[in-house]
């Protein structure tokens, strides 16, 4: 059964299965998932209301990035209208794809594109739901399939995509972002770690719907894979206000995006996996899932998980204002390093629990 979680019903469609799921806390999620006695995407952390004093900080970053983001969708929609022929179905990656996923068809859509919008999950290390894409592309040719998702940061996810995509039918999965700082999407405005205002929240933002979950039951069930929805959350829920705030500042003037060439994508590439590896080495990390980078990641990060120690490239600078509340507000160690992030903004290091 498909919904559409806190969005208007004409913005998306989720093809996901509303479970009930008793959230774990922090320090056990830690250790069940490094441990390896459990998965991540079997577990789910508490998800608390965003405080006041952090809400202020999120207002201020809507202002003064919702222009920019506002001129990125249009570019980014634009781009997609370009090189896409027919009718479009954009496939929004839950939850971060989400929120650029419903501005990008309230985009199309103004500019006389038929699209269709769907939300579906994508786990790390287990891919794609084939399911939701099954459903997708019985109503959809694979040309018209065009992947959403936030922002790129050490190239994960697309991993995951372009493993998945041939096995659905797509050969070369086309995913779309709104920062390409890994150098992974197939198209976006910027290759550059910007403050994205919907990434640094978590459900309050993304319609009421937590991060998705496959566990066995899940699989054995042959349905869409899980998420909770958030009512203790909705009378904080902002969703729809930052879709109209956004697209009320849609300048349609803006120029179209376009592919990112070969020689800029390994370029980046290269700058980001000389950071990641350089990271790794100063903390003696062998699991690279505990370098969380991006200002976004970082930040989601520091609301769900344990963090060891947070990189800033500033911690006076505006786009890492949200990040240094939390950090602050809990007592997190952090290192202004703008040096050893070459590429990031922001950089979560997991604190090991064994």
């Amino acid at each position: 059964m498909s919904f559409s979680g806190s969005y208007l019903p004409e913005d998306v469609t989720l093809l996901l299965q509303v479970i009930d799921m008793d959230p774990t806390p922090v320090a056990e999620k830690e250790r069940l998932i490094q441990s390896g006695a459990l998965h991540y995407s079997e577990l789910l952390a508490p998800e608390a209301p965003p405080t006041a004093p952090y809400l202020a900080i999120y207002e201020t970053a809507l202002r003064e990035n919702g222009p920019f983001m506002a001129q990125a969708v249009v570019s980014l929609a634009k781009g997609i209208a370009a090189k896409v022929d027919g009718d479009i179905a954009l496939v929004s990656l839950a939850r971060a794809g989400l929120p650029i996923g419903v501005l990008l068809k309230r985009a199309l859509t103004h500019l006389g594109r038929d699209c269709h919008h769907y939300g579906i999950s994508i786990i790390r290390d287990r891919g794609l739901d084939r399911v939701a894409m099954d459903h997708i592309l019985s109503q959809h040719d694979a040309s018209s399939v065009i992947f959403v998702d936030g922002w790129t940061g050490k190239g994960a996810i697309a991993g995951e995509l372009a493993k998945a995509g041939p096995a659905c039918g797509i050969a070369a999965p086309r995913m779309v972002t709104l920062g390409d700082i890994g150098g992974y999407a197939w198209m976006a405005p910027t290759d550059t770690d910007w403050l994205i205002p919907s990434g640094i929240l978590g459900g309050v933002i993304s319609g009421l719907v937590s991060r998705t979950v496959l566990n066995d039951a899940i699989i054995a069930s042959g349905g869409f894979h899980g998420a909770t929805t958030l009512p203790h959350l909705a009378s904080r829920d902002i969703s729809r206000d930052f879709i109209e705030t956004i697209a009320g500042q849609f300048p349609w003037q803006a120029e179209a995006a376009t592919p990112l060439a070969d020689t800029a994508r390994i370029k980046r590439r290269k700058i980001i996996d000389d950071t990641i590896k350089a990271l790794a080495q100063t903390h003696q990390i062998t699991n690279l899932n505990r370098i969380k980078p991006s200002l976004a990641e970082a930040t989601r990060a520091v609301l769900r998980r344990r963090p060891h120690m947070v990189y800033v490239a500033s911690d006076s600078a505006a786009d890492t204002a949200p990040l240094m509340h939390l950090i602050r507000e809990n007592n997190i160690p952090f290192k202004t390093a703008p040096d050893l992030i070459n590429g990031y903004r922001a950089v979560t290091i997991i604190e090991k629990t064994s």
